[in-house]
């Protein structure tokens, strides 16, 4: 079998997986960067109104998740034990899962799109201009969960350079139809943010049809025949079974993440900058985490499906070792140029002390943080997506807000108790996702079944 992961070099395996998945993520934040560049020549009423419209669409994220880790995993299993006829039935029922998602939630994000709005605190212009953008997604949303559960299929079985070139592709259409759409070329009538919306959705029909060209005309492992596609409602409550978790997790995430950034804003407006600066600076380094990530997860869903718990291990230790190095070396430089980072982004003497004050905490738990992602991921890649979601959950509502919140007012330590608390948060995270791994209770479960 092509790329066959269950054997050679670990390491080789994991630089294969990680480096395109990298270079996606890139690919993935460019495409949404590029959007906001053009949105915001529109006035603060367009910005705002696709940002509202962005949080809402990313619920559909959060469902898109568990749907693509439980296909991931599922696939990675059935690839790894070389049953290629059960990894095609299980792409089959994601991708039908897909379609009948797409349906469900494009029809809710059509017709309740502007009492969610409201609902969020959108008012005026904003709101019109946010309805427009969010049914034009809303209609298109079979793209968004057709072209994600592709690259899940694919990378699940080992492919993670085609996920890749789709992207590439997505996000050259997209830039080249920005301009046309959102301000009128061509004899094109300027359609604003609806044409922002509406060049996401050609751009990820593009992705789409190509991604779906690859499996079913048999260019990837993976090769669909519609005539003998079929539903198997077990294997998607198996799927939904390993996924719900994982969309919890994320779900509890994005929670923590509005609490937290509730508790940031009672410091004003500079320190909301500083912290929202810090974040986009941090993702630089997920970046790289999402790619060592991701190819734990697949690496240890095949090992596993190969009977080989030990490579498994293995590969989630050296995957997590590579993002160590990497992460210390960033570490290293938010410590020393914190200042000059913030500094690039606004030059606001407090915004910089802030921001500063922010990377300089986080950097010194990114070795914990590389031990939750990875590590979190291979549980996952096992089909134990539980276990992540139990202590990331312990870590944020029983850490993170609680000292969040005692720390910046009853010490007065202001917004430095905050990061603090996010300090202590990644380093219980990291330390007990290491320590649960280490149990290696993960190796037994089967598909999300215990082996008796």
């Amino acid at each position: 079998m092509k790329n066959d992961l269950t054997k050679g070099s670990i390491s080789k395996n994991i630089w294969r997986l990680a480096i395109p998945i990298m270079i996606g993520v890139v690919l993935q934040n460019t495409f949404n960067i590029v959007d906001m560049i053009f949105v915001g020549r529109l006035g603060p009423e367009a910005i705002a109104a696709v940002a509202m419209g962005g949080i809402l669409l990313g619920i559909i994220m959060i469902v898109l998740m568990g749907i693509s880790i439980g296909t991931t995993a599922m696939i990675a299993r059935a690839i790894g034990a070389k049953n290629i006829a059960e990894a095609e039935n299980i792409a089959t029922q994601s991708l039908f899962m897909g379609v009948v998602g797409s349906i469900i939630f494009g029809f809710l994000g059509f017709f309740l799109a502007e009492p969610l709005l409201v609902l969020f605190g959108a008012t005026g212009k904003v709101v019109s201009l946010g309805v427009f953008y969010i049914k034009i997604c809303s209609l298109g949303s079979i793209t968004m969960f057709l072209l994600f559960l592709i690259n899940a299929i694919l990378r699940g079985a080992g492919d993670a350079i085609r996920p890749m070139k789709f992207l590439m592709v997505s996000t050259g259409v997209n830039i080249i139809l920005d301009p046309i759409l959102i301000f009128g070329m061509f004899g094109l009538p300027a359609l604003g943010v609806g044409g922002s919306a509406l060049a996401t959705v050609i751009a990820r029909t593009v992705g789409m049809v190509w991604g779906l060209s690859t499996i079913l005309k048999g260019h990837s492992i993976i090769h669909l025949k519609l005539n003998r596609a079929r539903l198997k409602f077990a294997t998607m409550f198996q799927m939904l079974r390993t996924g719900t978790f994982a969309s919890l997790q994320m779900a509890a995430r994005q929670i923590s993440g509005l609490i937290l950034m509730r508790i940031v804003a009672i410091f004003g407006v500079l320190a909301v900058a500083a912290y929202g600066i810090g974040i986009r600076v941090f993702m630089l380094v997920m970046m790289f985490g999402f790619g060592f990530a991701q190819s734990a997860t697949t690496l240890v869903g095949q090992n596993l499906g190969a009977a080989k718990p030990e490579r498994a291990e293995k590969s989630a230790w050296l995957a997590t070792g590579f993002f160590e190095i990497i992460a210390i070396i960033f570490a290293l430089t938010f410590v020393i140029f914190a200042k000059e980072i913030i500094t690039i982004f606004n030059t606001n003497p407090e915004v910089i002390k802030i921001g500063a004050s922010y990377l300089r905490f986080l950097s010194f738990t990114f070795i914990f943080i590389a031990l939750s992602l990875v590590l979190g991921r291979a549980f996952m890649g096992a089909g134990d997506t539980l276990s992540p979601l139990v202590i990331t959950g312990i870590s944020l509502f029983g850490f993170q807000i609680p000292l969040a919140f005692l720390l910046s007012r009853n010490l007065a330590m202001g917004t430095n108790g905050i990061w603090l608390a996010i300090a202590i948060s990644n380093a219980v995270q990291g330390l007990m996702m290491t320590a649960w791994f280490k149990q290696g209770k993960w190796k037994n479960i089967t598909l999300g079944k215990v082996k008796k």
